[in-house]
C-alpha cells in the first residue's frame, strides 16, 4: 500500500504539471487565431472568451490522452535513471507488478477522457457552430474595433472608428471605403449611431460628412457634402447550422449509420482504449540505461503516440472510404499497438528472468 500510494503520488504530481504545461500551450495558440480573427471583424470581441472555452472542451480528451501517457512515462524514466528500477528488480519484483498502481491512476481518467470524448466535446462543437452562427446574425458594427481598420462583406466595405460609445449606438469620427457598381467611394464623418427601422433593418446613419466617389480608371469623381448618410448594415436571423459529425451527439449517429457518422464513432471511441494502452505501454517504453542518453526513450515514446494517433486517422478514413469493414476499422489500430506492447513487456521480462537466474548462479 505504501508503494502504490508513493507510486500514484508520484503520478498525480507529474499529471498536474504536464496538464498545466499542455493547457497553457492550446490556451495560447487559440487564444492568438482569436484574437486575429476579432481584429480582422470575423469574430465580435465579446465572443472570444465563449469561443476560447468551447475550443479548450474540443481538444481536452487529446489533451488527457497525451497527459497520462507522459504522466506514467516520466516518473518511472527518473527511476531508472537513478537506479531505483535497479533495486526494484534485485529484490525479486516483475515490471508487471506496477500495472495495478498504474491503472488505478489511469482509469478515473480514462472515464473523464470517454464522457469528454463520446459527449462533452460533440455538444461543445455544436454550441460553438449555434455561437457562431449567432455572433454572425448580429449587426457588423458589433465586430469593429475602435482605432483599426475592419473588413466586412469579404472586404468590399471596410471601417475605420475612432470610438464607440456605449453599446455601438454612437460612434466617432467614422472613415467608410465601399466598393458599388465598380465605384469606389469614400465617407468620412465627425460621427453617427445605430437605428433600427420598424421592419428590423438596421442602418448606420452618419453626420456632417462628406462621400468622395471615384470610378478606376477615370479622372472623374464627385464630392458630396451631407447631413445624413445611411448605411445598411449586413445581420438578420441567425441561419442553421449544418449538422456535421463531429457535432452529433452519440444517440444521433447510431441512429443515422452513415459512413461519416460512423467513422466519427471510430475516433470517439479510439480516444479512451487509446488513453488505457498508451498508460500501460508506458511501463515498458520509461526503461533507460542510465549509462547512455537521457531523453533516447522519450523520443521513442512520442514517435510511438505520433504513430498510434496516424493509426487510428487512418483506418478512420480507410472506413469512409469503404476499404474496410466498420468491426475491423474500430480494432486494428489498438491491435497492432498491442502487439509490440506485448513483445516489449516480454523482452523486459525475459531481462528480468535472466537477471535472476545470473544473480542465483553467482550466490551459488
Amino acid at each position: 500500500m505504501i508503494f502504490e500510494r508513493t507510486a500514484r503520488r508520484e503520478f498525480a504530481q507529474a499529471a498536474a504539471g504536464i496538464s498545466i504545461v499542455l493547457l497553457a500551450i492550446v490556451t495560447s495558440i487559440q487564444l492568438i487565431r482569436l484574437l486575429k480573427d476579432a481584429a480582422g471583424g470575423h469574430v465580435a470581441p465579446e465572443g472570444v472568451v465563449a469561443l476560447l472555452g468551447f475550443a479548450l472542451v474540443k481538444f481536452l480528451p487529446m489533451l488527457l490522452t497525451l497527459t497520462l501517457f507522459v504522466s506514467v512515462l516520466l516518473p518511472l524514466t527518473r527511476m531508472y535513471r537513478d537506479s531505483e528500477m535497479v533495486v526494484w528488480f534485485a529484490s525479486g519484483m516483475p515490471l508487471t507488478d506496477w500495472l495495478r498502481p498504474v491503472l488505478r491512476f489511469a482509469l478515473p481518467l480514462v472515464v473523464v477522457i470517454a464522457v469528454l470524448s463520446l459527449s462533452l466535446s460533440p455538444w461543445a462543437n455544436r454550441v460553438q457552430g449555434d455561437y457562431l452562427a449567432e455572433l454572425s446574425a448580429r449587426s457588423e458594427l458589433t465586430t469593429i474595433s475602435p482605432g483599426a481598420f475592419t473588413e466586412v462583406r469579404n472586404g468590399r466595405l471596410v471601417y475605420f472608428v475612432e470610438r464607440l460609445d456605449g453599446e455601438v449606438d454612437k460612434i466617432g469620427n467614422v472613415f467608410m471605403a465601399s466598393i458599388q457598381e465598380g465605384k469606389l467611394g469614400v465617407v468620412m464623418s465627425v460621427g453617427g449611431r445605430q437605428e433600427t427601422r420598424e421592419n428590423g433593418d438596421r442602418f448606420l446613419v452618419l453626420e456632417n460628412g462628406r462621400r468622395y466617389e471615384v470610378e478606376p480608371g477615370s479622372a472623374a469623381f464627385k464630392i458630396m457634402d451631407f447631413e445624413r448618410y445611411a448605411v445598411r448594415n449586413s445581420g438578420g436571423e441567425v441561419r442553421k447550422t449544418s449538422m456535421s459529425p463531429s457535432r452529433m451527439s452519440l444517440a444521433e449517429l447510431l441512429e443515422q449509420p452513415s459512413a461519416e457518422n460512423l467513422g466519427e464513432l471510430i475516433w470517439r471511441v479510439a480516444m479512451p482504449v487509446s488513453a488505457l494502452l498508451l498508460a500501460v505501454m508506458a511501463l515498458p517504453l520509461a526503461y533507460v540505461n542510465p549509462r547512455s542518453g537521457r531523453s533516447a526513450n522519450l523520443l521513442i515514446a512520442i514517435l510511438v503516440y505520433a504513430i498510434y494517433s496516424n493509426l487510428i486517422l487512418t483506418c478512420q478514413a480507410w472506413f469512409i472510404g469503404g476499404k474496410l469493414p466498420f468491426l475491423v476499422a474500430v480494432l486494428l489500430p489498438h491491435v497492432l499497438m498491442l502487439l509490440p506492447m506485448v513483445a516489449l513487456y516480454y523482452g523486459r521480462m525475459s531481462g528480468f528472468r535472466l537477471k535472476r537466474v545470473n544473480a542465483a548462479g553467482v550466490m551459488r
